[in-house]
């Protein structure tokens, strides 16, 4: 972890692109991975904000810096450890197979993006101003 201060600007394009991901991902018509990597994304960028929130942010040169910061979700937004539990498997199925297929790799069906990635979507919800 690495100590950060993130300005008003930088939390508003990442919650933006946050809620973008997240629309993305209930979109029928998108292929199941995409709508997966959609997912995922939402999920690690609402994990950054919380850490974000805290003043803190992972450092990107270190290996497994997105599932830190989703297993810090209960921490930095009282996410049920249930749930954490369950974004942490999205993570490492994202991390083995669910990405955007590339040659000779299984492609990866989710049964459920939306729900992974809504799980809480209160989490990407834009705060009042």
């Amino acid at each position: 972890m690495q100590a950060h201060e993130a300005d008003r600007t930088s939390v508003r394009k990442l919650l933006d692109a946050a809620q973008r991901n997240l629309a993305d991902a209930q979109i029928a018509e998108l292929s199941a991975d995409n709508r997966f990597d959609a997912a995922y994304k939402c999920i690690v960028q609402c994990a950054m904000l919380g850490l974000w929130g805290h003043g803190f942010r992972t450092a990107t040169s270190q290996p497994g810096h997105h599932q830190t910061a989703i297993q810090c979700l209960s921490l930095t937004m009282a996410v049920p450890q249930a749930t954490v539990i369950v974004l942490a498997a999205a993570a490492q199925c994202h991390r083995l197979c669910g990405r955007p297929r590339a040659a000779g790799r299984a492609q990866f069906v989710p049964g459920g993006s939306r729900q992974a990635a809504g799980a809480h979507a209160g989490l990407v919800e834009a705060p009042a101003t």
